[in-house]
C-alpha cells in the first residue's frame, strides 16, 4: 500500500524521508521512499483566506455603506509562491492509497495540513483512513519512535475546526473593524491606515493606558520608619533593622496600599521607641525551598532572552527555528508547554551527553547534573500535542552556529540541566517587636544552599541583599536605640520592554477585572499564542502605532487616537478571553462552530451601526492630516488581514 506523508515544511520532510526505509530519490517538491512510500510537504500555508473583491468587486472600494463583509461560502486561495507545490501535492495525492498527515503538533498545525486535502478534494473515503503523524524532535531516533505511534488524523478534527474558527474570526472582525476606523480616520483628514485586530488592539491597549498612566502620574511623599535594635552575638554586633507596621488607628494617614504619607506621625512613634524595650513577640525561623524553574515554552524563553540579551520574540522565534530544523538541536519551538511527557526521560542521559560535547561552557554544570533528581517537568497529565522546548541527543561542534544561535541553544540546555539538580535552599528568619506598644517586623532570608542555582553563575543580588535576623526566642527583650525614619517618594509605572509586554501577553489575566474570565485566560493561552505573538508585535511596530525609545517600548500618536476612538471592549483583554474560551471549546468538542460564528457576525454589525450613527471620535481629529497611504498603503491594507 503507498503512503503519502505530507509535511508542513521541507526539514520536516526531510526527516520523515530520512527515518523510513528503502532507497530515496529526491524529485521535484517530494521524495520517494521504500515500500511505496512518498514525502511531500507543504511550505507553510500554501492556502490563504481570498480578499473580499474575491466575493464581490465592489468591495475592492473602501464603503462604509457595504460593512460588515460576511462570506457566505468561505475562499481560500493559493499563495502566490504555493502554485507549483500544491500541483506537486494534487498529483501525489491521486496515486496514493493512504494520507499520513505530518503538520506541526499544534492546532495551527493540524488546520494547515487538513485544508490543503479538503482544498485538493479528497475523497470521503480516503479521509477516513487518514493518520496523524506527531513530530516534536527531527533527530532520526525520535521520528523513527514517532512513526510507530500515528493516530487516526480524525481524532484531531475539533483542532482542525477550532483552528479554522480562530482563522476566520480574526478575518471576520479585522477586515470590517479596520476599513471602518480607516475610513472614520478619511473622514478626519487621516489618511493612513487604522488597523483593528483582535489581538494586537489589546496589546495596543495594554500600552497606551501604560503610557498615560505615566505622564499623568503625581508622585507623592511617604514615610518609612525602621527600629533599630543592636544585637551582639559571638563577638561581633549589628542592628536588627524591624519594620515599623502601623495599628488600624493609622489609617486616615496611609494610602490604599499602606504607606504612611504623614511624617508627623513617623516622627512621634519614632520618639516614643526611641531607649525603650523591645520584647519578642513571635520568633519564627524555618528552611524554604526553591524548586528550579521549569523547561521552556516559547514565551518564557522570549522573556529570559529579552531580559539577558535585549533580543525580540522575532529574533528568538527566528534562531529557534534555525536550531529546530537547521541545525536538529532543539525539539520543536513553537510550544506552550513547559512540561515533558514520562517515556522522554529514558533520553535524558543521552541528552546530557550531547549538551557535554556540544559546549565546552556548559560541560562541569553537565557533568554535575544528578540523573536520581527528577524534578515536577516530566508530567503526562501537563503534555498534550507538544511538550517543553528542550535539547535533543544530536552531538554537534557549535563552531557551526551563529553567536544568537550558541545563546539561544545554552539557554535552553541550562534550562533542561537544572531540572537534575536539587532546590535552592534558603533559611528564612521572622521577629515580630513590641516597641512602646508598636509592632514592629524584622524579616531575614538567606541562601544556604545554591542547588540549582549554582548554574546562574553570579546569583541574583536578591540573594545577597538581605538583613540579618537572628534566631531569638519569644520573650527576649532587647533595647530600641533609635527610630530611622527615611523620605520617599511613589514611583510611576514603567513604560513596556519586549520582555514585560510578552510577560503582559502571557500573564494577561492579571489586567482583566472579572474572576471568570481571569481563569479562562490562566488557562489558555492568554493574548495570542506562542506561534503569533512575536508577530503581532512586529505587526504593531510596522504599522507604526507602537515605537520604541531604547529599550521602551511606547504607543505612538496614531496607536492612542485608534484606542481612543474604538469601543473600550475591544481594547481590552476580556473580549479575547470570551474567544478561547469558546475556541477551547470547540476544540473540546463542547461547542459547536456556528453559534460562535453567528454571534460574532452579529457583535460586528452593531459595532457598524453604531459607528454609522456617531460622529467622527474626537481622538482621530487631532491626528495630523493628509497623510496619504498611495501604493505603500494598498499593500498594507492588503496585509492588515494576515495579523490579529
Amino acid at each position: 500500500m503507498s503512503r503519502l506523508f505530507i509535511a508542513e515544511k521541507p526539514s520536516l520532510g526531510r526527516a520523515i524521508a530520512d527515518a523510513l526505509p528503502g532507497p530515496k530519490k529526491r524529485d521535484q517538491g517530494f521524495i520517494r521512499c521504500g515500500s511505496g512510500d512518498v514525502v511531500t510537504w507543504c511550505i507553510g500555508h500554501l492556502l490563504e483566506q481570498v480578499e473580499p473583491d474575491a466575493y464581490d468587486e465592489k468591495y475592492k472600494k473602501w464603503n462604509m455603506a457595504d460593512l460588515p463583509i460576511v462570506p457566505e461560502q468561505w475562499q481560500l486561495k493559493p499563495r502566490r509562491s504555493a502554485g507549483k507545490q500544491l500541483t506537486v501535492i494534487r498529483k501525489l495525492l491521486r496515486q496514493a492509497d493512504q494520507i499520513i498527515h505530518a503538520g506541526d503538533p499544534d492546532r495551527e498545525g493540524q488546520l494547515l495540513v487538513d485544508e490543503v486535502i479538503d482544498h485538493l478534494k479528497v475523497s470521503q473515503a480516503k479521509k477516513a483512513t487518514t493518520q496523524r503523524l506527531l513530530i516534536s524532535d527531527l533527530n532520526l531516533p525520535a521520528v523513527k519512535r514517532a512513526l510507530k505511534q500515528m493516530r487516526h488524523n480524525r481524532e484531531f478534527i475539533p483542532l482542525s475546526v477550532s483552528a479554522l474558527a480562530r482563522s476566520r474570526a480574526d478575518w471576520l472582525y479585522g477586515m470590517n473593524m479596520s476599513r471602518a476606523y480607516t475610513l472614520l480616520g478619511q473622514k478626519a483628514g487621516y489618511g493612513g491606515v487604522l488597523s483593528v485586530g483582535r489581538v494586537q488592539t489589546p496589546v495596543l491597549g495594554l500600552v497606551v493606558r501604560r503610557d498615560e498612566e505615566i505622564e499623568h502620574f503625581l508622585p507623592k511623599d511617604y514615610f518609612t520608619l525602621h527600629a533599630l535594635i543592636p544585637y551582639q552575638a559571638d563577638g561581633k554586633g549589628f542592628d536588627i533593622r524591624a519594620k515599623w507596621k502601623p495599628s488600624e488607628a493609622c489609617r486616615p494617614w496611609q494610602d490604599e496600599e499602606g504607606r504612611v504619607l504623614n511624617r508627623k506621625l513617623v516622627e512621634n512613634v519614632a520618639g516614643r521607641i526611641a531607649g525603650q524595650d523591645a520584647l519578642v513577640t513571635e520568633s519564627e525561623q524555618k528552611r524554604t525551598k526553591q524548586a528550579p524553574p521549569l523547561p521552556y515554552s516559547l514565551s518564557a524563553l522570549q522573556i529570559d532572552a529579552a531580559k539577558r540579551y535585549g533580543m525580540s520574540a522575532q529574533e528568538v522565534l527566528t534562531i529557534c527555528q534555525m536550531l529546530y530544523e537547521k541545525h536538529k538541536l532543539i525539539t520543536y519551538p513553537r510550544s506552550d508547554c513547559r512540561y515533558l511527557p514520562e517515556e522522554h526521560y529514558v533520553q535524558a542521559a543521552s541528552v546530557l551527553m550531547a549538551i557535554r560535547g556540544n559546549d565546552k561552557t556548559l560541560e562541569a554544570a553537565a557533568t554535575g547534573a544528578n540523573l536520581s533528581l527528577k524534578s515536577k517537568a516530566w508530567n503526562d497529565k501537563k503534555v498534550d500535542a507538544h511538550h517543553a522546548i528542550i535539547p535533543t541527543p544530536k552531538q554537534m561542534p557549535l563552531t557551526a552556529l551563529s553567536g544568537g544561535e550558541l545563546k539561544i541553544y545554552q539557554q535552553i540546555a541550562r534550562q533542561y540541566l537544572m531540572q537534575f539538580y536539587p532546590s535552592a535552599v534558603y533559611a528564612e528568619a521572622k521577629l515580630v517587636f513590641d516597641i512602646a506598644g508598636g509592632c514592629f517586623v524584622a524579616k531575614g532570608r538567606q541562601l544556604v544552599d545554591k542547588g540549582w542555582k549554582c548554574l546562574l553563575g553570579k546569583v541574583n543580588d536578591e540573594d545577597d541583599s538581605v538583613d540579618t535576623v537572628p534566631p531569638l526566642e519569644k520573650g527576649v527583650v532587647l533595647t530600641c536605640r533609635e527610630g530611622e525614619i527615611k523620605d520617599r517618594k511613589t514611583e510611576p509605572p514603567r513604560h513596556f520592554t519586549e520582555a514585560t509586554l510578552l510577560q503582559a501577553m502571557t500573564g494577561i489575566a492579571r489586567f482583566v477585572e472579572d474572576r471568570g474570565l481571569k481563569k479562562i485566560l490562566r488557562e489558555t493561552d492568554g493574548l495570542g499564542t506562542e506561534a503569533t505573538r512575536a508577530g503581532i508585535l512586529d505587526t504593531l511596530f510596522k504599522r507604526q502605532l507602537l515605537q520604541r525609545q531604547g529599550k521602551s517600548i511606547l504607543s505612538s500618536e496614531a496607536g492612542r487616537a485608534l484606542i481612543h476612538a474604538l469601543p473600550a471592549e475591544s481594547t481590552y483583554p476580556d473580549m479575547t478571553a470570551h474567544w478561547e474560551h469558546q475556541l477551547q471549546d470547540i476544540a473540546e468538542k463542547n461547542q459547536a462552530y456556528h453559534p460562535f460564528m453567528d454571534a460574532l457576525e452579529q457583535k460586528i454589525s452593531g459595532i457598524i451601526d453604531v459607528i454609522r450613527k456617531e460622529p467622527v471620535p474626537d481622538s482621530l481629529r487631532k491626528l495630523p492630516k493628509g497623510e496619504k497611504p498611495a501604493a505603500k498603503g494598498k499593500s498594507k491594507r492588503r496585509r492588515y488581514i494576515k495579523k490579529r
